[in-house]
């Protein structure tokens, strides 16, 4: 049985499998708020959308993809050049096997290659199995928000946690656009590699 966990850039040829990664998590959980699973189209439009300027990226195991992480704009000013959110789904047969700390740590490698400095999660609260898969990974929670969100007949907070994974400089490098950054080949074997589970 092969065990290698590839990471890759996501296709748009990816999607309708990185729909049925997520659709559950729609109808059955409050870890998205969204109450619609999305079409397909829509999906694919949100796709899109994200890799026009930050990474995108799957997990796969043979023909198998196992998850997917990408991220996208924190506030749309550009003084938040730097910043961004992050965004994790792992099938739930798949879930505390390794491939989300494999898919992360693949995203913030391009994301520190784009010269971003500091990473934000949303999370619903409660949710134990998020939370502490993110401080595993050195996220800190700066933000509580009380009975924000409602979904499954139940009233849920939301917080916020925060990474830092480059120094602030009085002047930063400016943001690469993941589309100008691929233009590099050199460093795309350093990011995107074959690890054992």
């Amino acid at each position: 049985m092969n065990t290698d966990i590839t990471i890759r850039w996501a296709e748009l040829d990816d999607a309708q499998a990185l729909l049925n990664i997520y659709a559950p998590y729609v109808r059955e959980t409050a870890i998205t708020f969204e109450y619609t699973v999305p079409t397909l189209l829509e999906f694919k439009q949100r796709m899109q959308k994200t890799m026009m300027k930050y990474p995108y990226l799957v997990a796969v195991r043979g023909a198998e993809i196992l998850g997917y992480a990408y991220a996208s704009e924190f506030k749309n000013r550009a003084a938040y050049d730097w910043a961004v959110e992050t965004t994790i789904y792992v099938k739930q047969h798949s879930r505390q096997s390794g491939v989300g700390k494999k898919l992360y740590q693949a995203l913030e490698a391009v994301l520190k290659k784009q010269n971003i400095t500091n990473l934000y999660a949303c999370i619903a609260y409660p949710n134990p199995g998020s939370i502490g898969f993110h401080e595993h990974l050195g996220y800190q929670t700066i933000g509580h928000f009380s009975k924000c969100g409602y979904k499954l007949e139940t009233w849920y907070d939301m917080i916020w946690m925060e990474k830092m994974i480059a120094a602030h400089g009085i002047k930063p490098e400016p943001f690469i656009r993941i589309g100008d950054l691929t233009k590099n080949e050199k460093w795309k074997p350093e990011i995107i590699k074959n690890s054992k589970s």
